[in-house]
C-alpha cells in the first residue's frame, strides 16, 4: 500500500512545482498540500473502505480547485491550466469512479459525481458518467429526464435527449412525467428549428442541410409523443398537463386546439376537465376595440368573464352533479371573492355568487366537510347567524364524527351568545371520540371563563381531566393549573396541583409553573419548593438536566436554602441521567462553579 500512495504522490509532483513556480502557492504551502494529500490517500487505499474518506477527500479536493481559480484572478495568470487543474479534475473523477463502483446503489453520490463534472469536466466526461449513472438506476425517472434535459440544454442535441427518453419509455412506459419532459423537449426541439431557419432566411443564406419538412417545424414529433402518451395514461389530469405544457410554445396553436378538443371528447366525466375549460373563460380578452379604459369598465370587463366561467360551471353542475364538481366550482368562487378589488360593484358580485353556490351545493347535500367550515366562517364574518347556525347544524348532522364541525357549529352559538352552549357541548361528546376532544374542552373552559362563573369553570375542568387521558391531558392540567393561580391565586393553584400530583401523564412546564407561583409568594417556603423539584425529578429527572441545576442554585440561593445538600443533589443527578444530558449537566454544573 505504501508504494501505491508514494507513486501517488509522485504523480502529483509535477502539477505542484507548476503551481510553486507560477506563484501560485509557496513552498511551505506545497508542503502542507503534500502531507494532506498523503493523508488523504493512505484512507481511500486502506483494506476497510469508508464513503466518507472518499467525499473527505474529494471535497479538499475541490476547495483545492477554486482556492487555484482565486488566487489566479488575484495575480491574473491564467496559463498553465492543462498542467494543474486538468491533472486534479482527472484525479477527484478517478476517486469518484472508484467510489461509486463500490457504493453503486447510493444516488447522492452518483448526483455529486454530476455537479462536479458540471462544473469542472468536459460535457463529454458528464455524458459518460449520466450513461454509468443509468446503467445502475435505470429504475430511477427523475436521473432520465435530468440527463436528457442536460443533453439538450447544455449540449445542444436533441437527438441524444431524444434517445434517453426512448429508453426510459422502454423501462417506464407509464410514468406521466417522462412523457410531460420529452413532449416539452419535442417542442423545444421544434422551436429551435424554426428560430434557425428565420436567422437563415434573414441572413438570405442557403438552407443546405438546414432545410426541415414543414411538419417538424410545427411540431409533428411533439404531436406523436402526445398521441402516444394518451394511450397509455388516462384521466385529464396527465392530458391537462399536456396541454399545459403546449401552451407555452406559439407555433403550437393547431396541436393545442387538438388536445383541447381531445380533452373535452375524452374526459367529459371528470370534474377536472370542466373546471380547466371554465377557467379558460378568464383568459379570454375583449376585442382591441371593446377595450376597458375606466376603473368601472375594467371591473365589469372582469364581472363578465367572471359570469362567463360560473356560465360554464352550471351547465358542469347539471351534466356531472357530483360533489367533485361542485368542489371545483366553489373553489372557483372562493378565488375570486379572495381576490383583492378596490371595486365595491366586483366584491358584491362575488360574494353573492359565492353564497348562492353555497346554498345550492348544500340543498343537494353534495358540499364536502371543508366546504361547510369555510361556508360558516363566511357566515360569521356577515354576522349572519341564523343561517350560519343552520348549516352547522347540518354540517353536524352529516359529520357527526368530526371534531372541527363540531368546533364551528359551538362557535357560532358562542358569538351569537346563543342559550344552548352548554347542550351543545355535551351533545358533541357523546359523538366524538375521547381522545379527540380536546379542542373542545379547552373550548368550552374558556367560553366559561369568560362568562366568569368559576364553580362551572371547575366543575368543566374537573370532568376534562376525568374524560381526556394520555398525552392529551397533559395540556389540560397546564391549563386547569394556570386558571386555578389568575382566579383565586396560590392557595387554589397548590390545591388543584395537590389533586393533580398523581395522575399521570404530566408536562416539565405543570411542575414549573408550580414552582414559579411559590417563588411569586411573599413568604416563599422553601419546604415547597423541595416538594415540587423532587416531584418533578421523580417525573423528568432522568432526562432533564435542567431541572437538577435549577435545584442546586434554589438550595444555594434562597435564604433557607441548605448548600450543604448540594453534593447530594449532584450526585443523585449524576446517578440518574444518562448519556449527553449527563453530559450537559456535568458541564453546566461545572461552568456554575466557575462563577459563569
Amino acid at each position: 500500500m505504501a508504494e501505491i500512495i508514494q507513486e501517488r504522490i509522485e504523480d502529483r509532483i509535477p502539477e505542484l512545482e507548476q503551481l510553486e513556480r507560477i506563484g501560485l502557492f509557496s513552498h511551505a504551502e506545497i508542503k502542507a498540500i503534500i502531507k494532506k494529500a498523503s493523508d488523504l490517500e493512505y484512507k481511500i487505499q486502506r483494506r476497510a473502505l469508508f464513503k466518507e474518506d472518499f467525499i473527505n477527500y474529494v471535497q479538499y479536493e475541490i476547495n483545492l480547485l477554486e482556492l487555484i481559480q482565486r488566487r489566479r484572478r488575484r495575480i491574473k495568470y491564467s496559463f498553465k491550466k492543462d498542467e494543474i487543474e486538468h491533472s486534479i479534475v482527472q484525479r477527484v473523477q478517478g476517486v469518484f469512479r472508484r467510489a461509486s463502483a463500490r457504493w453503486k446503489d447510493d444516488v447522492q453520490l452518483w448526483l455529486s459525481y454530476v455537479v462536479f463534472c458540471k462544473k469542472w469536466a468536459t460535457k463529454a466526461q458528464l455524458s459518460k458518467v449520466f450513461s454509468a449513472m443509468l446503467a445502475i438506476h435505470s429504475n430511477k425517472p427523475a436521473l432520465w429526464i435530468m440527463a436528457a434535459k442536460w443533453e439538450m440544454e447544455d449540449r445542444l442535441s436533441s437527438e441524444s435527449a431524444r434517445q434517453l427518453f426512448l429508453r426510459a419509455l422502454r423501462f417506464h412506459p407509464e410514468c406521466p412525467k417522462l412523457y410531460q419532459e420529452y413532449f416539452r423537449m419535442e417542442l423545444m426541439h421544434a422551436e429551435k428549428l424554426r428560430k434557425e431557419k428565420q436567422e437563415f432566411e434573414k441572413a438570405d443564406m442557403d438552407m443546405g442541410d438546414f432545410e426541415h419538412p414543414e411538419e417538424i417545424l410545427k411540431g409533428e414529433l411533439a404531436r406523436i409523443v402526445y398521441k402516444n402518451s394518451i394511450s397509455k395514461i388516462k384521466g385529464a389530469e396527465f392530458h391537462v398537463s399536456l396541454l399545459s405544457v403546449a401552451q407555452l410554445f406559439d407555433f403550437a396553436k393547431d396541436l393545442q386546439k387538438e388536445i383541447y378538443d381531445d380533452l373535452q371528447a375524452l374526459h367529459t366525466d371528470d370534474p377536472l376537465t370542466w373546471d380547466y375549460v371554465a377557467r379558460r373563460e378568464l383568459e379570454i380578452e375583449s376585442q382591441p376595440e371593446e377595450q376597458p379604459s375606466t376603473k368601472q369598465a375594467k371591473a365589469a370587463e372582469v364581472c363578465r368573464r367572471e359570469e362567463r366561467c360560473c356560465a360554464v360551471y352550471e351547465e358542469a353542475v347539471r351534466t356531472l352533479p357530483t360533489e367533485g364538481m361542485w368542489k371545483c366550482y366553489i373553489n372557483f368562487c372562493l378565488e375570486r371573492f379572495s381576490k383583492k378589488t378596490s371595486s365595491e360593484f366586483l366584491k358584491r358580485k362575488r360574494l353573492e355568487r359565492t353564497m348562492i353556490t353555497f346554498r345550492k351545493a348544500h340543498e343537494l347535500r353534495l358540499l364536502s366537510e371543508l366546504h361547510y367550515t369555510q361556508w360558516i366562517e363566511l357566515l360569521l364574518r356577515r354576522d349572519l347567524f341564523t343561517e350560519a347556525l343552520e348549516v352547522a347544524e347540518t354540517g353536524t348532522e352529516l359529520f357527526k364524527d368530526s371534531v372541527t364541525m363540531w368546533q364551528k357549529k359551538l362557535q357560532v352559538l358562542i358569538e351569537s351568545k346563543s342559550p344552548d352552549i352548554e347542550k351543545s357541548f355535551e351533545e358533541a361528546f357523546v359523538h366524538l371520540k375521547p381522545q379527540v376532544c380536546l379542542p373542545l374542552w379547552i373550548s368550552w373552559v374558556e367560553w366559561s371563563e369568560g362568562a366568569e362563573n368559576q364553580e362551572d369553570t371547575e366543575a368543566i375542568f374537573k370532568k376534562a381531566i376525568l374524560a381526556v387521558t394520555g398525552a392529551s391531558s397533559v395540556t389540560l392540567k397546564d391549563k386547569y393549573l394556570d386558571w386555578a393561580y389568575r382566579s383565586s391565586g396560590y392557595k387554589k393553584a397548590r390545591a388543584v396541583f395537590k389533586s393533580l400530583q398523581e395522575i399521570r401523564p404530566f408536562s416539565v412546564d405543570f411542575f414549573r409553573k408550580m414552582i414559579q407561583f411559590e417563588k411569586e409568594q411573599e413568604s416563599c417556603k422553601m419546604l415547597n419548593l423541595r416538594e415540587y423539584y423532587e416531584r418533578a425529578l421523580r417525573e423528568f429527572g432522568s432526562t432533564d438536566s435542567d431541572l437538577w441545576m435549577d435545584y442546586i442554585k434554589e438550595e444555594l440561593n434562597h435564604p433557607l436554602g441548605r448548600p450543604e445538600n448540594c453534593g447530594q443533589i449532584y450526585w443523585r443527578a449524576m446517578k440518574m441521567l444518562q448519556g449527553e444530558s449527563a453530559e450537559l449537566f456535568v458541564a453546566k454544573h461545572a461552568m456554575h462553579q466557575a462563577g459563569h
